[in-house]
C-alpha cells in the first residue's frame, strides 16, 4: 500500500458514513469520466483509421438499400 492510499484510508475512517458515501459517489464519477475519456480516444483513433482508408462517400439511397437488405434477411431468418 502506498503512503497516499494509507492516508486516504485513515481519513475515510474518520468520516461519518454519509460523507463516506459522498466519497464513493465522487470516486465513481471520476472512474466514469476516465472511462468516457478512454472511449472517446478509441473512437477518435478508429475514425482516423477509417478516414485513412479514403473510402468513397455512401449515398442515402445506399444506406436505405443496406437497411432494407438487413430487414429482409432478418425476416427470412425469423420465418425459417
Amino acid at each position: 500500500m502506498t503512503a497516499i492510499e494509507a492516508q486516504l484510508i485513515e481519513r475515510l475512517r474518520k468520516l461519518p458514513p454519509s460523507r463516506v458515501a459522498e466519497v464513493v459517489d465522487f470516486v465513481e464519477f471520476l472512474s466514469q469520466r476516465e472511462e468516457r475519456a478512454a472511449a472517446a480516444q478509441r473512437l477518435t483513433e478508429g475514425l482516423a483509421r477509417l478516414d485513412s482508408l479514403q473510402l468513397p462517400d455512401i449515398t442515402e439511397d445506399e444506406v436505405e438499400a443496406e437497411i432494407q437488405a438487413a430487414r429482409q434477411e432478418r425476416r427470412s431468418r425469423q420465418g425459417a
